[in-house]
């Protein structure tokens, strides 16, 4: 009689606290197919489709421009209101839209955990690179606005700026977005959590006003510890002639680089119960 084992296999990640790149890359496919799905879904049946990426954040500065820049004449650094509003509003309309949909992507795809194996971390991943499809859509709009209001950019810092910027914030929205994404599957109640903490996190975040606003000795220091507020620091020094404290952007890279490694761990601990609890 044959034995048992020739017929039955079990699947699962060669090293549970592994990021298994190699594995990833050999999935690189399902990156497409699960990204490409979710922006098809997020704007299916909507009349005017990917024009939703690009209103959100011209509306909201317009918005903060008349309440917060012209009636309550918040300081923007040297930059005109505008300006400084939409650079903020393009990463962290990333940051807060990338780990509300990774927060939520193990849910929502729990039927396909279940079926097959593949790298879980594929999911919340794609999540987020949905919003930087949304990111990449805004910079459309982006060009035009420094046009407008004639903003003096410099061009050499801008070429390794933005893309420094754009990188710290994948890098801040993936560590979080995968901490939520585990617990969201243990307690469904990060369902609740995370758009409230979304709102807060947008009036810690430098993005309506400058930290050189924020009073006290060590408020500046607790509001740096927000993993957003280096990559938006740094993605507006081409605008800006005023030098940032590299203390506080330190600080800032520090915060993301920790939520990274935290967020990857539990994902990684975890994973292996996804399929029970999906």
């Amino acid at each position: 009689m044959a034995d048992s084992s020739d017929y039955y296999f079990e699947v699962k990640p060669k090293n549970a606290f592994s990021l298994n790149f190699k594995e990833l890359i050999e999935y690189r496919e399902l990156f497409y197919f699960f990204t490409w799905r979710d922006i098809k879904v997020k704007y299916r049946q909507t009349v005017l489709g990917f024009l939703w990426a690009i209103l959100q954040p011209i509306l909201l500065m317009l918005i903060f421009t008349f309440f917060l820049g012209r009636a309550l004449q918040v300081p923007s650094d040297g930059m005109t209101y505008p300006v400084f509003v939409f650079s903020g509003l393009m990463l962290w309309l990333l940051f807060s839209s990338g780990i509300a949909n990774a927060g939520n992507s193990m849910v929502s795809n729990a039927q396909i955990i279940k079926k097959i194996y593949f790298p879980r971390l594929i999911i919340p991943l794609s999540s987020i690179l949905v919003a930087v499809f949304d990111f990449a859509m805004t910079v459309i709009v982006f060009i035009p606005v420094l046009l407008f209001f004639r903003a003096s950019v410099t061009i050499a810092e801008a070429i390794w700026c933005w893309p420094l910027g754009l990188a710290l914030s994948i890098l801040a929205s993936f560590g979080p977005g995968c901490l939520l994404a585990a617990l969201n599957v243990k307690y469904r109640d990060f369902r609740y959590v995370i758009p409230f903490l979304v709102q807060v996190l947008l009036f810690v975040t430098p993005v309506i006003y400058p930290m050189s606003i924020v009073p006290g000795k060590w408020l500046p220091y607790l509001v740096a510890i927000n993993p957003m507020y280096a990559a938006i620091t740094i993605f507006r020094l081409p605008f800006t002639e005023i030098a940032p404290d590299f203390t506080l952007v330190m600080i800032s890279i520090v915060s993301g680089l920790v939520l990274l490694v935290a967020g990857l761990g539990y994902f990684r601990k975890t994973e292996s119960y996804f399929a029970d609890l999906a």
